[in-house]
């Protein structure tokens, strides 16, 4: 029993010699997280459901139905050879950017923001494929030009570049909250790659700088800063949501009021499925709740931490920067969820991974959890292999028997040649 607790990654780390094909333990929490939000879902949709659509099972069913579509996504991925997206991630750079091109072309405005492609019956948030496709290729960068990245300054500017590429197109949506969570994970896989400590924090400081010029820059930013940092100054007006948000956390208390029980979902709360379903949650759970969901959430990024550190340990740079990348992704956009919901951050749109209602987010972090399960899988194939090799004083006898049988074969010859 001591030797369980003296260290507790363990518990998220999964047996090499295990007989399954593909981590088990990962499968575990991405579909307890999904079962988690299926059911808050359902729970926090119903009003407004009944409002728009005259039954209360409207946004129940489409998520359902994206559900299956991911988990149907997860296990196509899964087939997937990481080879392929190695080869593929510039490809997918310009896929992303046509995508987010498209958006602002063709693209449909809901909300005051530009940021679906509609594909008929089907919307696509553009930037949520887009994230995914710009890490699968700085992965990939990170591959090809280590060296360069560790020891010039040039390596280290030309993946920015490219992102400044991408943040513009996002904050012509207008999409900052994207922007904010690619560029902190484009700093950490920087950082985790070997980039010097003084061009890390020179890139921190300038992307805090030009995050604060864009939302001084744009009153409709400013206004969210502002009511952030005041909510109750203006309770029915810029500080509405977060008003209504934090009381459901008020009234959730310890153990909520009970599943289906929430007050603030009955149309107080806007986007009460989608960007703040953490807090009905809270609401109807409690704290008991929200620490469960911030618990799995964490179990799935230090699982990610861990496959991209078994990753590296093989030499297989791709696998480990990618699995990093995705941690980062997670644990950030997670953690802004949360923390918008809360009063802790500014609101900024950002779902909730694997929880909030949003095809397009569940869809690609779908996909994205089967690229964890493929590079899991692989990294233990390749480990396995290493372990059934050969002993190494198994090739030492064998030299020493040919060795010895060279030496027999030259006494041969020598005898031959003085009976000769």
């Amino acid at each position: 029993m001591l030797g369980q607790l003296r260290l507790p990654l363990h518990w998220f780390a999964e047996s090499n010699t295990s007989p399954a094909p593909y981590d088990r333990q990962l499968l575990v929490l991405v579909f307890a997280l999904m079962s988690l939000g299926l059911v808050m879902v359902a729970s926090a949709s119903m009003p407004v459901s009944e409002k728009l659509y005259g039954q209360p099972f409207h946004f129940l069913i489409r998520h359902l139905v994206y559900v299956v579509l991911s988990v149907a996504a997860l296990f196509t991925v899964i087939r997937i050879p990481m080879e392929r997206w190695q080869q593929a991630n510039f490809m997918l750079l310009l896929v992303a950017i046509l995508m987010l091109i498209a958006v602002l072309i063709v693209g449909r405005k809901v909300n005051g923001s530009m940021r679906w492609l509609a594909l008929g019956p089907i919307t696509i948030q553009a930037a949520e494929p887009a994230k995914l496709f710009f890490f699968c290729y700085l992965a990939g960068y990170l591959v090809r030009r280590r060296d360069e990245v560790r020891e010039n300054i040039k390596g280290f500017i030309k993946p920015l570049a490219v992102f400044f590429i991408i943040a513009v197109l996002l904050l012509l949506e207008p999409d900052l909250g994207t922007v904010v969570v690619m560029f902190m994970t484009t700093v950490g896989m920087l950082f985790l790659a070997g980039a010097k400590l003084w061009q890390f924090f020179s890139l921190a400081l300038m992307g805090v700088a030009a995050i604060g010029v864009l939302a001084v820059t744009s009153e409709y930013r400013l206004r969210r800063i502002t009511s952030f940092m005041d909510p109750w100054a203006d309770p029915f007006g810029s500080g509405y949501q977060l008003t209504q948000s934090l009381m459901a956390f008020g009234r959730g208390s310890w153990f909520g009021e009970g599943l289906g029980n929430s007050i603030q979902k009955l149309e107080y709360l806007p986007e009460a499925h989608t960007d703040f379903v953490i807090a009905v949650l809270a609401e109807e759970l409690g704290f008991i709740g929200v620490s469960l969901v911030l618990v799995l959430l964490l179990g799935l990024v230090v699982k990610a931490l861990l496959i991209g550190r078994r990753a590296l340990d093989i030499d297989r740079g791709f696998e480990g920067y990618f699995a990093y990348g995705i941690a980062i992704w997670m644990a950030f956009q997670g953690a802004v969820n949360v923390g918008a919901s809360s009063g802790l951050f500014p609101t900024k749109g950002l779902t909730l991974p694997l929880v909030s209602y949003g095809g397009s987010s569940l869809l690609t972090l779908a996909v994205t959890v089967g690229i964890l399960l493929r590079i899991e899988h692989e990294v233990r194939m390749e480990t396995q292999q290493a372990i059934v090799m050969p002993p190494a004083d198994k090739p030492k006898k064998a030299r020493k028997r040919k060795a010895k049988s060279d030496q027999q074969v030259s006494d041969e010859e020598g005898t031959q040649e003085e009976q000769a």
